[in-house]
């Protein structure tokens, strides 16, 4: 595998919602977290955790580099969130539902139309 739109999960994905398939212009994404402590990596007394974004329907140097991961939130703190992440991932949660069920009007302008894109948490 090369990139995840060569995945079995993708093609399964696909063969469920065919309804999101059918539309190229939809987007999938990736949701990660990361640990980083600015006072050294053994470092206990303080870390964050930052939540990144990554749509995966671009090409793959493009998908993995830095441009187009998208920081949505840091979380401070001394320990990993894990016990309270969902309640900072809640506003995120629901605009992802949002982009899910309904999607957002958005304009193409190659095409010179304006369509409903939606988007997939991978």
């Amino acid at each position: 595998m090369c990139h995840p739109s060569d995945s079995e999960a993708w093609r399964h994905f696909d063969r469920i919602h065919l309804d999101f398939a059918a539309e190229p212009r939809n987007v999938r994404l990736d949701l990660c977290t990361d640990r980083f402590a600015p006072h050294g990596q053994n470092s206990r007394t303080y870390s964050y955790w930052s939540i990144i974004l990554t749509p995966y329907n671009l090409p793959l140097e493009m998908c993995m580099s830095f441009e187009y991961m998208f920081l949505k939130m840091v979380i401070p703190g001394t320990s990993n969130p894990k016990r309270l992440i969902d309640v900072y991932l809640e506003p995120l949660i629901e605009e992802l539902q949002n982009l899910w069920h309904v999607g957002v009007l958005t304009r193409d302008s190659v095409r010179d139309e304006t369509f409903a894109m939606r988007a997939a948490l991978m």
